[in-house]
């Protein structure tokens, strides 16, 4: 079982199934920052999209929110233990933060606990919990820290080509494919649902230009992640995002991922077949993933995402069945 710790509020395709051996990692709560957002956080259900560049150094999160925020329901979010892998990088962060916006439980699994508190502030275990741990090592991957997860979404990845963020045995055979194995292996089979972001091309890594992104075999070892989830019998959604755009925001706060915004690319196209080539926002690609935690039909299968200039859906739950069932239709 998992040592959970507070601590003081800051002023500002194998088809065999790994067994981890037991190791006790940390748990870390991390009460809502003392802004004006955090007091109605667990009263406000709201996707934001809001250009970021429009507001004001004293605009607030709830200022935006009241401009541009779709309302969502949360009648299932008290049931729902979401973890989030690859919850700091660049869609990782955006689900986290509309979880909290939310009021939906996540869990972080992640290999440095100091970048949960500088992106998320500290929150209240009951919204936000974060533990100790490395997808790459399985050793690391202690059954406690699944205990009570419902759902699941994994954004973690690395860079196509060669690059600063490879050092550390960060390269994608080791992060899209060794991870990603590794923790489908360790989740419990009452998860119900994983979703999983990928990549467009994965089907094609030997035709241009996907051959050129894959010359480092990025698509090759994401695909063989995407197989390893499909083979492993859990309830599994798999979203491959175009060329992504708007972030990371790696160096901010939550304030300011609550401002985060798509720009003109808020209008959403969703395929089937892996035949979209283009680009899509960051904050598209992170409300895919709880959509489709929740669209029963999106179980077992994989979609592409692209936006483009136009109003999109926000955080809608109907419009976003309407684009992941028109995608089924074509």
């Amino acid at each position: 079982m998992a040592t959970i710790l507070s601590f003081a509020p800051l002023s500002v395709p194998s088809t065999t199934y790994l067994k981890p051996s037991l190791r006790i990692p940390l748990f870390t709560s991390l009460p809502l920052p003392s802004s004006s957002s955090s007091s109605s956080s667990g009263l406000t259900s709201s996707f934001l999209v809001r250009n970021e560049a429009s507001l004001s150094p004293s605009s607030s999160p709830i200022q935006a929110l009241a401009e541009e925020a779709v309302d969502s329901s949360t009648s299932a979010s008290s049931s729902k233990l979401v973890l989030v892998v690859g919850g700091t990088g660049g869609v990782g962060q955006l689900v986290v933060a509309s979880l909290l916006k939310r009021n939906i439980k996540s869990r972080l699994l992640l290999r440095d606990l100091e970048k949960a508190t500088k992106l998320f502030g500290k929150q209240d275990e009951d919204s936000l919990q974060v533990v100790k741990g490395d997808t790459r090592n399985a050793e690391d991957l202690d059954p406690s820290m699944f205990e009570g997860v419902t759902h699941v979404i994994c954004c973690t990845g690395t860079t196509a080509f060669p690059s600063q963020r490879w050092s550390g045995d960060n390269t994608p055979d080791k992060v899209d494919w060794e991870g990603v194995r590794n923790l489908i292996s360790a989740l419990p089979s009452s998860v119900e649902r994983v979703v999983l972001v990928s990549s467009v091309g994965v089907t094609k890594p030997n035709e241009l230009p996907w051959s050129i992104m894959n010359l480092f075999g990025v698509l090759k070892y994401k695909k063989m992640g995407e197989d390893f989830l499909r083979e492993s019998g859990l309830p599994f959604t798999i979203i491959r995002p175009g060329r992504l755009t708007d972030g990371p925001y790696t160096s901010y706060d939550l304030n300011t991922l609550l401002k985060a915004t798509a720009g003109e690319r808020r209008a959403v196209v969703i395929g089937q077949g892996d035949k979209l080539v283009g680009e899509v926002s960051r904050l598209v690609v992170a409300e895919a993933c709880i959509q489709a935690l929740d669209i029963e039909f999106t179980q077992g299968k994989a979609y592409e995402i692209n936006s483009v200039k136009g109003d999109g859906p926000g955080s809608d739950p109907q419009k976003w069945r309407e684009l992941f069932k028109v995608a089924e239709s074509k």
